[in-house]
């Protein structure tokens, strides 16, 4: 992590409960370090074992990992992030609009057929994500199940959480294959406008669509962290955890980088 990096994450970290005088101990590595091994880790697609010499113990970066995942931590910091970047980037801090899609990825050996199955459509034997975006391409949520798990059944259930996190959500884009029932239990259920972008019969080859290919852009950086190209973890909450690490990694960078000011 490069000192502009540290400069933008560090008032943003979530505070330990020691420095409230809450009890508990005090952390025996600084968290900059502990940050970079969970980044080196989900960026370079290691084995928590194969920590390199220079970062903290594996076991004390894999403690800070599960301890994050388990009490929501990697979620509240990498919203902090998206605010920032969403208020850089001149828009409101509450998105009103975003973009959802899944993702189906090839599964380890470790992850169990509790967890596992074959996406019929990708012809892929392993677990699906599926994110919700908003217009930046930033993740709003996410939710990893089996790849046989349909879209609008995952669906139902994802944007119930995106809606109760972010109340200022009206409209959702989608492709095909959220079509269906999905439409009128969102209007319905969640005051939420799902909106259908179809391609045409008549187009053929690659053609970009309206919306949906910014989901299609964060699916593409998700892939370019290599702990995310297949799906290593045992548990899905420790696979959405990582979808988070690989967004926050990204964010990180972006708000390092000099913002061009307007002519």
């Amino acid at each position: 992590m490069t000192d502009a990096e540290w400069a933008v994450v560090r008032p943003l970290l979530p505070v330990p409960g020691w420095m409230w005088g809450r009890g508990g101990q005090p952390e025996a590595y600084c968290h900059r370090a502990i940050l970079d091994g969970v980044r080196y880790l989900v960026d370079n697609g290691i084995k928590w074992r194969a920590m390199p010499a220079g970062f903290p113990p594996w076991d004390r970066v894999y403690a800070f990992f599960r301890r994050w995942r388990g009490h929501g931590l990697a979620r509240e910091f990498h919203d902090r992030l998206r605010a920032r970047v969403r208020e850089r980037e001149g828009r409101d801090a509450e998105p009103t609009a975003a973009v959802i899609d899944s993702q189906s990825v090839k599964a380890d050996a470790v992850v169990g057929t509790d967890s596992r199955g074959f996406d019929g459509g990708k012809l892929i034997n392993g677990r699906k994500r599926h994110v919700v975006v908003d217009t930046l391409g930033l993740l709003l949520g996410v939710m990893v199940t089996a790849a046989d798990i349909g879209d609008r059944t995952a669906a139902q259930v994802l944007l119930r959480r995106v809606a109760d996190a972010h109340h200022r959500l009206e409209l959702v884009w989608a492709d095909g294959g959220y079509t269906g029932s999905l439409v009128g239990h969102c209007l319905a259920a969640l005051a939420l406008v799902l909106k259908i972008v179809k391609r045409s019969d008549g187009q053929k080859g690659f053609v970009v669509l309206p919306k949906r290919w910014i989901v299609e852009r964060t699916n593409a950086w998700l892939m370019r962290t290599r702990r995310l190209a297949r799906d290593y973890e045992r548990r899905t909450t420790s696979a959405e955890a990582m979808v988070y690490w690989s967004m926050i990694l990204l964010m990180t960078r972006r708000l390092a980088r000099p913002h061009p000011q307007p002519a």
